[in-house]
């Protein structure tokens, strides 16, 4: 008959694990069984692998709905990865004895299961369970703590009748345990959650015993084709035929599995991984400081303070320590725990500044260390192409966001651009775009950030091909089908940015049959920008330009714009003019007189919309196309001819290219002042919320400038009929001796300084 030893364990618990390590070095069983798929049982080997570093994840998913996929991560401090490791250091047979992925993944969740540390915890008078198993598990040492996790477990389970996938779980457990022993193994142990530890015992023929296991059957009647675990009685699990009636017609689906790398956030409880912890990173280091943890943890705080050029010394570290050990003994603690040494680190490494504690709880409590698999890992094709183009390419991937500067004139960093950009259009969103740190279109910023969810996002793009430019290509051929005239313009923009020769024809032949086809003047305008940028690309990417396509849509964007802003309502005027601004952009890129023209016949009408009027005047008077004087044009649209509504719609269109011009230029300030102080207190309050969005939208400086002109009157002065100041107003409040350096300098600048006085 074989022996059996059935070790409970917490999910992720460092001292599960040693106890878990060093119980398997004493039995010495001739087979491990691991909660776990069985469908990885032919990837356990690879944990022998040099290149296998946790924390990693088992990932199971059906082939062709990738969404539906299970991660079973583990970390250094996991027991499960410890009784992988022994069995992979021991040349003994390690398997998984799990629900298959292919049951649990066609079954319906089971609804939100009890929190057995909860419960024990609370009834130990604790208000935090992870201060509660530190307190018993963690700070004690090792011998025992599979006995205390059993019996804890046996007592909270007690009366407790599984149901629904968990009783399916445990009746595979138990056939697993079966076929164990009837296939001839004679020492078996099974490490799984202490949860299902009751389960899996018959606790009819070996009562609970102090043993450093936390369960052992001896000679527990598990012959082939027995029939029953034990005689009936209290606590005898089911037999093997409810087992096998439990487990019948269960629904299935076909299921892969691999490796992926997994981060210590994942294995946070905040991140939403059910059987996650509080402190992945804090759990890490119970787990492998040999000694003195308190010490270790406190100088790793110290140095990663002083790398962010806080001064921390040795004394420092000293008495938090000295802190950390008196709360632990004030609060009959066995040792410091994370919430001691958290408040060492505040008040005496950190001074009390939060900012550098959560530097420290982001870079030790909970950690981001990505893990990773060797090379031999199953992977779908997509996958490797990826992590062949990372190597080639040398973008190691991180856990911890990063910032890199790419310059586009470098081969090796427009490589890198293209590929970020082809998984963007996968959606695997490896890198985010930052606004460039410089200007110039040879400049790209990102912040790259590997996370597992990555990983099956790729499975997912895996459908497109079994390369990363063959996928992306795929996949904007997909898109562009049923794309209308902005999203075509924006995918040529994406092409070109990821180089996808194949791809960027079929767009642009997408494009001219629709924009032959739509006759909506919007919709030309919104494609318009997009491809004027996507021009730029071509010195430094390598691409043709667009100048036909570009050319012909901005001709009929012309012919077409002034029909376009007859009767327009508010929100319709408000995008309109969002859609010339970007035109106008455009137009100045390709270098065209067409449009400024166009808008110069358009602002011979009056009857547009005051915020289209008033964007339009602007526009042309920056292009220094103003048919006529600009204060003349505003003073007539703000005259009391005009509703208070509409001139405050021509303020706010003619002003949304910012107030500088109002500083600059006394007369249209008074302009603005004198519309303003004429309006009866009733129109006031109608236009008050218009003036608020125009106004509030300027810079801070600039609204300060404009209240200090206003305040001292001399701007307004300066402008009035008759003022002596007039046509002097650029110098009317300008101090000549505080101006006299900078003039100077500006005279060397330009070559005129002549040595006396500028």
């Amino acid at each position: 008959m074989p022996e059996v030893w059935v070790l409970g364990v917490r999910h992720h618990g460092p001292g599960s694990a040693r106890a878990v390590r060093d119980e398997l070095n004493r039995i010495r069983p001739d087979l491990v069984l691991v909660e776990g798929p069985p469908e990885a049982d032919g990837l356990v080997a690879l944990a022998a692998d040099p290149g296998m570093r946790p924390p990693v994840a088992l990932l199971a998913y059906v082939p062709g709905e990738p969404s539906r996929a299970a991660f079973w991560p583990f970390a250094e401090f996991s027991p499960e990865w410890q009784a992988i490791a022994y069995a992979a250091r021991a040349g003994v047979e390690a398997r998984f004895c799990d629900l298959p992925a292919a049951h649990g993944l066609a079954l319906d969740a089971d609804p939100a299961r009890r929190d057995p540390i909860g419960e024990l915890a609370r009834a130990a008078g604790y208000d935090d369970p992870e201060r509660w198993w530190e307190d018993l598990v963690e700070h004690r040492g090792e011998a025992g703590t599979l006995d205390v996790v059993a019996e804890a477990m046996r007592a909270v389970r007690e009366g407790h009748v599984a149901e629904g996938v968990e009783a399916r779980r445990e009746a595979y457990m138990r056939r697993t345990l079966r076929k164990a022993a009837r296939e001839g193994f004679a020492r078996i142990a099974v490490v799984c959650g202490a949860w299902h530890l009751p389960a899996l015992t018959p606790l009819a023929l070996t009562p609970p015993r102090p043993s450093l296991s936390g369960g052992r059957v001896r000679g527990s009647g598990l012959p082939a084709g027995s029939g029953r675990d034990a005689p009936d009685g209290p606590g005898s699990p089911p037999s093997a035929a409810e087992d096998e009636r439990l487990l019948r017609g269960l629904p299935k689906v076909r299921v892969e599995m691999t490796w992926v790398p997994w981060t210590h956030g994942r294995l946070a409880a905040g991140a939403g991984y059910g059987a996650g912890v509080a402190a992945p990173g804090w759990y890490e280091h119970l787990f492998t400081a040999p000694d003195r943890p308190v010490e270790r943890w406190l100088a790793r705080a110290a140095a990663i303070l002083r790398e962010e050029d806080l001064p921390v010394s040795s004394a420092h570290v000293i008495e938090a320590v000295r802190l950390a050990e008196g709360l632990a003994a004030l609060r009959g603690r066995p040792l410091a725990g994370l919430s001691e040494v958290t408040e060492a680190v505040r008040a005496v490494l950190c001074g009390g500044d939060e900012l550098p504690v959560e530097l420290v709880q982001r870079r030790m409590v909970v950690g981001e260390r990505l893990g990773q698999v060797p090379d031999a890992t199953p992977m779908v094709p997509l996958r490797r192409d990826l992590r062949d183009e990372q190597r080639r390419l040398r973008m190691k991937p991180e856990a911890m966001a990063g910032e890199h500067d790419l310059d586009l004139r470098r081969p090796l960093d427009l490589g890198r651009s293209r590929l970020l950009h082809r998984l963007a259009l996968l959606e695997v969103p490896w890198g985010t775009r930052r606004r460039a740190r410089t200007k110039g279109t040879f400049k790209e910023s990102w912040s790259l950030e590997w996370r597992p969810e990555l990983d099956v996002a790729l499975i997912e793009a895996a459908v497109w091909g079994i390369t990363v430019e063959a996928a992306a290509t795929a996949r904007v051929r997909d898109l562009a089908g049923g794309a209308g005239l902005p999203e075509l313009a924006v995918l040529v923009e994406r092409c070109l940015l990821a180089h996808l020769p194949d791809a960027l024809p079929y767009v642009l032949g997408r494009i001219e049959d629709r924009a032959a086809l739509d006759g909506e003047v919007r919709h030309l305008m919104g494609a318009l920008p997009a491809l004027v940028r996507a021009r730029r690309y071509g010195d430094v990417r390598g691409t043709e330009g667009l100048a036909g396509v570009t050319e012909s849509m901005l001709a009929r964007i012309c012919a077409g714009l002034s029909p376009a802003l007859t009767g327009l309502d508010e929100d319709a005027a408000r995008e309109m003019a969002a859609l010339m601004d970007g035109v106008h952009t455009a137009a100045g890129l390709m270098g065209s007189g067409r449009w400024l023209t166009t808008l110069a016949g358009i602002a011979r009408r009056d009857d547009l919309p005051g915020l289209l009027d008033g964007r339009i005047v602007r526009i042309l008077f920056d292009a220094e196309a103003l048919e006529d004087d600009v204060a003349a044009r505003m003073a007539r649209s703000m005259s009391p001819g005009n509703p208070p509504a509409r001139s405050a719609a021509w303020m706010e269109g003619f002003l949304s290219g910012g107030g500088l011009l109002l500083v600059h230029d006394p007369r249209l300030l008074a302009t603005v002042d004198a519309w303003l102080t004429g309006l009866s207190p009733e129109a006031f309050v109608d236009v008050l919320p218009l003036l608020r969005r125009t106004f509030g939208a300027f810079p801070a400086p600039e609204r300060r400038m404009l209240g200090r002109r206003v305040r001292s009157g001399a701007a307004l002065r300066s402008s009035a009929p008759g003022s002596s100041e007039a046509g002097g107003a650029e110098g009317a409040d300008c101090d000549d001796g505080l101006a006299a350096g900078a003039v100077r300098t500006v005279r060397a600048i330009l070559g005129r300084e002549t040595g006396g006085r500028p």
